[in-house]
């Protein structure tokens, strides 16, 4: 970024966490973390590399998973002709969702660039198999959805390891998942969870695309986050006391080692 490492607080230093990454590294993630954006516009023709594509993909496939499950697969298009058909029921569905609103309200939606499906270098389908290891999965019996939340944390690693890259990653969900299954052969026990853009930008913007244009604002993080019990600011909390060493309850309950670093959570 071409700037000494700072982050948005107090970087611990300590001996006593020996997993810690060095302090560029870390800015580095944070720096990509804020960097991300939802882009629609400004894509480059420029084809992605296949080195450079499958890092992403990699990254992506590398995500957790309730389970171990890895649920996910990603299909990648890059053929003009196939693209404009999932393009045309983008077209459709989004004069549907336009139809939603009315006043300022419509106008702006319109205003709005809601896809670079065919201007960006690439698209990627993102789908999960519901019905991958069968019907019994560990961590799944009460919580059935875990499978599509496990899947969403792939989409996060490839969007965040392509902005590392100088990709930029535009999610379309104006769609038909059921219609761009057919049309891509996708298999019933398939579900669509994302389509996205992906390709090199001409620049990336300060700030989200939806913020910038006035739809809506980014909720402050203290509006969002709790301490012990719902609607308890997390601020005015007191702080947890430490967990003393060899603390065997702590370990079992989180199915981890404690080590001089921290609990490591096992998987």
């Amino acid at each position: 970024m071409g700037r000494e490492p700072r982050f948005l607080g107090t970087p611990i230093v300590n001996a006593a966490y020996p997993r810690q990454f060095p302090l560029a590294a870390r800015q580095a993630l944070y720096d990509v973390i804020h960097a991300r954006r939802d882009v629609r516009r400004d894509f480059l023709p420029d084809p992605i590399p296949a080195e450079v594509l499958h890092r992403i993909l990699d990254a992506a496939h590398h995500a957790g998973s309730v389970g171990f499950m890895q649920p996910w697969n990603f299909l990648v298009l890059t053929d003009r002709e196939r693209r404009e058909r999932i393009h045309r029921i983008f077209c459709r569905e989004n004069e549907r969702a336009a139809a939603r609103f009315t006043g300022a309200r419509a106008e702006l939606y319109r205003s709005l660039k809601l896809e670079g499906m065919l201007e960006a270098g690439a698209n990627l389908c993102v789908t999960c198999d519901r019905e991958r290891h069968g019907p019994e999965v560990l961590g799944r019996n009460t919580m059935r959805d875990t499978d599509l939340y496990s899947t969403c944390c792939a989409i996060q690693n490839l969007w965040l390891t392509a902005r590392a890259e100088g990709l930029g990653v535009g999610w379309v969900s104006i769609l038909d998942p059921e219609e761009v299954k057919r049309e891509l052969g996708i298999p019933e026990s398939h579900a669509l969870v994302a389509y996205l853009c992906l390709g090199y930008v001409r620049a990336f913007a300060d700030k989200p695309d939806l913020e910038r244009a006035g739809w809506l604002e980014r909720v402050p993080l203290s509006r969002v986050t709790f301490s012990e019990t719902w609607g308890t600011p997390l601020e005015a909390s007191a702080v947890s006391a430490p967990v003393e060493p060899g603390a065997q309850a702590t370990g079992q309950e989180m199915n981890c080692e404690i080590t001089a670093g921290g609990p490591v959570p096992h998987g």
